[in-house]
């Protein structure tokens, strides 16, 4: 007698209904059967009796191999979890007058970063009488969204955050 624990689904003994609809290992019904005989019938086959569908009147359960069950389950979410795109997040910080060299400089590491596929944080830190003028922090990244614009796209617009202005630029789709 195998019992592998498992949160999601139960198995074998773990299912607690009285009766349950019975699916064959090939997919064929086998009816509707009383627990023991459900249980029964997936030992003879040296298999489990798992509950597909808890919530089915009466509940659902497959005659199965649950150990390959849950192989084949983690090698699905394995290949999913790797053809998944992450990005992350660079961030460049400007200052509210910061120089031409300086600018480009910071532009093109920031288009080094958008070409290898991350998003880009692009923030000002305002100190003292600064935070007087958010217009100049605005025009300096409207200029910094337009020297990266081949290669990036506006995700949030620049905006005030405490003593703090922040734009996300993300990398442009080529279709």
């Amino acid at each position: 007698m195998r019992i592998i624990s498992n949160k999601e689904v139960a198995i074998n003994e773990a299912i607690r209904f009285s009766e349950v609809r019975v699916i064959d290992t090939d997919g064929s019904q086998l009816g509707i059967l009383p627990i023991k005989d459900a249980i029964a019938a997936a030992y003879e086959r040296e298999l489990d009796l798992v509950n597909i569908s808890p919530n089915a009147n009466p509940p659902v359960c497959k005659i199965m191999d649950f150990g390959k069950y849950r192989f084949e389950q983690a090698k699905r979410e394995k290949e999913a979890k790797k053809n998944q795109k992450t990005f992350d997040i660079k961030e460049v910080r400007l200052g509210l007058t910061i120089d031409t060299h300086d600018f480009e400089t910071k532009g093109n590491q920031a288009i080094r970063f958008l070409k290898s596929g991350d998003k880009v944080k692009v923030s000002i830190r305002f100190r003292g009488r600064e935070l007087g003028h958010p217009e100049i922090g605005l025009e300096t990244m409207a200029r910094f969204a337009d020297y990266c614009a081949e290669y990036a796209s506006v995700e949030k617009a620049a905006k005030m955050e405490g003593r703090n202005m922040l734009m996300f630029l993300a990398p442009k789709t080529n279709k």
